[in-house]
């Protein structure tokens, strides 16, 4: 054998296949199943709770608005759109930083904290049905640590991958 074919993947087994092709499907399903419930019981979408979450957990309840944006999974111009409808609704204010006026700050407000307050047993039920309870005997330390050590397009690109192809 040349040095070319040692380097060729392997095709999955059948289990990596299944366990490839489910995840897949729990990537658009569970967020879009969860979403669907927060709206129905409170009439808030899952970006607006996972936005006033991860502000709850920061440091003075504030985050730069391109932290928000990686969090969120959100562009710069789409986090810009999300924190104005929040803040229209009271729920969050974005302040310019007094040190650098190119610097926006999202801050989750008293009335965004009570929200997310109101919110967080739908969504915890929510994960519950949907995802949790569907892993029943599984290793869930191991489980955690493997989508931990599973790369992210942000992770590669600061590695220098781009997901291409060698040619």
């Amino acid at each position: 054998m040349n040095d070319s074919t040692d380097k060729r993947p392997q095709p999955l087994s059948a289990a990596e296949e299944a366990v490839v092709r489910a995840l897949s499907r729990v990537m658009y399903a569970l967020p879009r199943a969860i979403d669907l419930d927060m709206r129905r019981e409170l009439q808030m979408p899952l970006i607006d709770y996972t936005a006033l979450m991860h502000l709850s957990e920061a440091r003075d309840r504030r985050l730069r608005m391109s932290e928000l944006a990686t969090a969120c999974e959100l562009s710069l111009s789409g986090m810009s759109r999300l924190a104005g409808h929040l803040e229209s609704q009271g729920l969050v204010r974005r302040v310019k930083s007094d040190k650098d006026a190119r610097i926006a700050y999202a801050v989750l407000t008293d009335a965004g904290f009570a929200q997310l307050e109101e919110a967080w047993p739908i969504n915890l039920a929510s994960v519950r049905r949907n995802f949790v309870d569907h892993l029943n005997g599984i290793d869930l330390a191991m489980l955690a640590k493997a989508f931990q050590k599973t790369a992210t397009p942000g992770d590669a690109l600061s590695e220098g991958q781009t997901g291409q192809t060698p040619s």
